[in-house]
């Protein structure tokens, strides 16, 4: 009867130690994936945002300095415009090619 209880103990223990380890792989493992991909997507995006920011800044200054076309009361707000439709159409294109790219694994496409 005793050794029964034992035995009983430690298949129980056993049960038990299975699932936890079952239960710390299946959770664990994915989410410390799932976290360094995220960290690198995160750093992607402020990196490319810092870079666009930068880029469009730099194409202002250049309307503004290097041409002479743009002097005047009216026609000083012309590089700001520009600038504005060069990141409209950076973002458009952006979400273009985010909405075309099929992101699901190969296995779940049709």
């Amino acid at each position: 009867m005793l050794d029964e209880k034992a035995r009983r103990s430690d298949e129980v223990s056993d049960l038990l130690d299975t699932v936890k380890t079952y239960a710390v792989q299946e959770t664990v493992g994915p989410l410390k994936g799932g976290f360094k991909a995220m960290a690198l997507g995160l750093a992607g995006v402020f990196c490319l945002g810092l870079g666009s920011i930068i880029m469009l800044v730099g194409i202002l200054r250049l309307l503004q300095t290097e041409t002479d076309a743009f002097h005047g009361d009216l026609m000083s707000v012309l590089p700001y415009l520009i600038v504005l439709a060069a990141a409209l159409v950076a973002v458009f294109l952006a979400l273009a090619l985010i909405k075309r790219i099929d992101f699901r694994p190969p296995e779940d496409r049709p």
